[in-house]
């Protein structure tokens, strides 16, 4: 008896101290995870300060900060935490600033002291981060040293829930070659680069490829390097769950099985198929796709599936509905007992969330708007925001409610069970304040007081305070920043739609319509173009100097076409042609604008496509899937639906695509000259407000010019080029009386 308890007496303090050993190992990471961050972000002061990594028995995340003689302490339960008092110290004490439009690192000499310390803690589990469309419309064509610092960026602003996609190709490859699939039937399904988010979210296959087999070695070398990023630094990324899309072919190959071939899914064929997950097949291959899964990427446990994502069962009811839910997470958890399902409500069916246990699902709730009817059935929710749809370029949504939702929500014993926040721009890298907001609420209990944050928003973004910066922001926090229509629109400009009389979208879903006095917004270019000197120098204050102007010359870009439309009407030729000579003069000057900064340069997006080739044969293909997604989106037919979805006020891509679409349009209604025959859209097709490909004589030459233009090669600059603030002073100076003469 005295030996058998002695025996369990050693077992016992075996493991407590293998638990103790395992628990001192990752603390030792983790700060060293924490250090490399620091030193990466700012390595000429990295020196400056120590890190603690101190996990409390309370399970929420929490960082401080403090001075101890001459360090800068940093003290947090995980990296996440430290970063999050990293980026706390340099934007309220050193007034510095990281962000995916301009750094502001211009450090102070003596770093300030924190005189008494800060203690930050989040009401929040989950902060997730990307929707699966920001891997195609911002992400496609990023290496390694991009995502390092993008995953920094969100360790800063504390994210430890990002979704990861990266080399799931390989998967999918390693995969169907167990189900009868050769390698070229395999690269056939696969899309091109550009488009994986749509076949990620079970929409398309095939279009733009067949994919090269040197991406899928690149790219899942690239994933790897990503998630061993991202978990060194506390993070739990979503990787991939299985839904029943398959290739179309495996219809033939196992005619046996339930699979279900959809139509074109907005006019890009071919559409997905569907496994019936009541077929025996569809456990088969969801077992197989997730052991493949692991083996390249590991697990963290949770997995993103959305079933019929934008699509329809292929049977009717609630019995159906919940069958599907309870095989999809019984064949996930028959391969990870600690399973749990990331399902957005983009889609979302009752019937497939409640058959999957309680405890084992979490709702990302894209827009954060969606839970006011069901409250998700009890469900734990992430409250997130959309905000860009397609990369379209624009300054915009409201501030304040961005930062206001999610905080509103945690006292609202109606908003279900809110777990946590997330942000799921469809693409990212614009309107940096957005996010910073938007991500900053990690740290709060309640929502700030949006005028005050926005002033410590903008001496972080610059330095210091400046009357002039300050003026202007005040103007963009009542105008651009204060959107008040629902859905969060994308306002767009004349320059890039689909040239037309009739002008009323660009994009299907785009919207013209501003909510704002768009003048009021010339007063706050003014206001920049009087700040100091030395904030000029500033990259942070030259991209938003940038910004602001392209949003006014967007802007009067609409009443400039609505113009000349109103003078062909009337026939009145003579001021068409001063009318149309002034718009391209506009196009012409918001290319050269836009060229001084890398952001929006077109051929940056190329050159970016083209470095992952490593043929010419293989960069053509990129380059191709690079052009087509920011014009005409999929393939150009009178089916066609998505062209535009994506456009972007890009220098080279307005002179070179746009410009060159207008011209053609003027030439064309110039050339008209039989009053009978003369061109009138009374009875042209439109297709979600806009000229249809092929509509007639006129659009099906455009149609064909448009095709033509995505195959071609012709280079456009990669670098930027002139002087920011110059430019933008002398196009101030050019715009602003024509501004005042037009009634917007």
């Amino acid at each position: 008896m005295r030996i058998h308890f002695r025996f369990c007496a050693i077992i016992i303090a075996l493991c407590l101290f293998i638990g103790n050993t395992g628990a001192a190992n990752q603390e030792k990471e983790w700060k060293a995870a924490s250090e490399a961050l620091i030193k990466r972000v700012i390595p000429e002061y990295a020196k400056h300060f120590k890190v603690c990594i101190r996990p409390e028995t309370v399970k929420k995340d929490y960082f401080e900060i403090e001075t101890k003689g001459k360090k800068i302490v940093l003290t947090g339960n995980n990296p996440i935490s430290v970063a999050s008092a990293l980026n706390y110290y340099l934007k309220y004490y050193c007034h510095c600033q990281i962000s995916s439009n301009g750094d502001n690192l211009n450090m102070p000499d003596v770093l300030p002291l924190v005189t008494e310390k800060v203690r930050k803690d989040t009401p929040y589990t989950y902060r997730a981060c990307f929707n699966y469309c920001t891997f195609s419309y911002t992400m496609p064509w990023w290496n390694w040293e991009r995502w390092q610092r993008e995953i920094d960026w969100m360790a800063m602003h504390g994210v430890n829930m990002p979704l990861a996609i990266t080399g799931q190709e390989a998967v999918w490859q390693n995969t169907l070659c167990k189900f009868r699939m050769s390698d070229d039937e395999i690269r056939a399904f696969l899309v091109g680069p550009a488009y994986f988010a749509w076949q990620f979210m079970t929409n398309i296959e095939g279009w733009r490829g067949p994919l090269p087999q040197n991406w899928i070695d690149t790219h899942v070398k690239l994933g790897q390097k990503i998630l061993e990023r991202e978990r060194s630094l506390g993070m739990t990324p979503i990787l991939q769950g299985f839904t029943g899309y398959v290739p179309r072919i495996l219809q033939e190959k196992y005619p046996e099985a339930k699979i279900k071939c959809q139509g074109d899914w907005y006019g890009v064929t071919p559409g997905p198929a569907q496994l019936d997950p009541m077929d025996p097949l569809f456990v088969q291959m969801g077992r197989t796709f997730l052991k493949e899964q692991e083996k390249l990427f590991g697990t963290d446990h949770i997995y993103a599936a959305d079933p019929f994502h934008e699509g329809q069962p292929p049977v009717k009811g609630e019995k159906y509905l919940n069958d599907v839910g309870r095989t999809i997470y019984e064949t996930i958890h028959s391969v990870d007992t600690m399973a749990t399902i990331a399902m957005q409500t983009w889609s979302l069916r009752e019937g497939i969330v409640k058959a999957i246990p309680k405890n084992k699902i979490l709702l990302l709730d894209l827009s954060g708007n969606r839970w006011k009817k069901s409250q998700f059935w009890g469900r734990p929710w992430v409250a997130g925001i959309i905000h860009n749809f397609g990369g379209r370029v624009f300054m915009g949504g409201n501030l304040e409610q961005f930062s206001s939702n999610a905080p509103n929500l945690l006292s609202n014993p109606q908003a279900g069970d809110l777990k946590g926040i997330g942000l799921f721009p469809e693409a990212s890298c614009n309107n940096p304040v957005i996010y910073d907001a938007a991500s900053e609420i990690t740290w709060m209990h309640e929502a700030p007081e949006i005028k005050n944050w926005v002033y410590d928003y903008q001496i972080s973004r610059y330095g210091k305070p400046d009357g002039h910066v300050q003026r202007a922001w005040e103007i963009l926090l009542q105008t651009v920043y204060a959107q008040s229509k629902k859905n969060d629109p994308t306002w767009e400009a004349a320059i890039c739609a689909r040239p037309v009389l009739n002008f009323k979208k660009v994009a299907p879903n785009g919207d013209i319509d501003r909510d704002y006095n768009q003048k009021e917004l010339w007063n706050a270019w003014r206001e920049m173009l009087q700040a100091s000197q030395e904030i000029k120098s500033l990259s942070t204050y030259q991209y938003d100097l940038v910004d602001i102007s392209r949003q006014c010359l967007a802007n009067l870009s609409i009443p400039l076409q609505k113009e000349f439309a109103a003078s062909y009407e009337g026939k009145d030729m003579e001021a068409f042609k001063n009318q149309t000579k002034q718009f391209l003069d506009l196009m012409d000057d918001m290319d050269t604008l836009l060229s001084t900064r890398e952001e929006f340069l077109l051929g940056k997006w190329i050159a970016d496509a083209r470095s992952w080739g490593k043929t010419d044969a293989e960069k053509n293909i990129y380059e191709a899937n690079a052009r087509n997604l920011v014009t005409a989106w999929g393939p150009v037919t009178p089916q066609a639906i998505q062209y535009d979805y994506s456009n972007r006020q890009w220098s080279g891509l307005i002179k070179g695509y746009y410009k060159v679409r207008w011209q053609m349009f003027f030439d064309f209604l110039l050339d008209q000259k039989d009053d009978e025959t003369r061109y009138s859209e009374k009875n042209l097709k439109f297709v979600y407000g806009r000229p249809g490909h092929y509509a007639n004589d006129f659009y099906t030459k455009l149609s064909e010019w448009e095709k033509a233009w995505i195959e071609k090669n012709d280079i456009y600059p990669s670098v930027p080029v002139g002087d920011a603030v110059e430019i933008s002073a002398r196009l101030y100076d050019k715009w602003i009386e024509v501004s005042r003469s037009q009634d917007y």
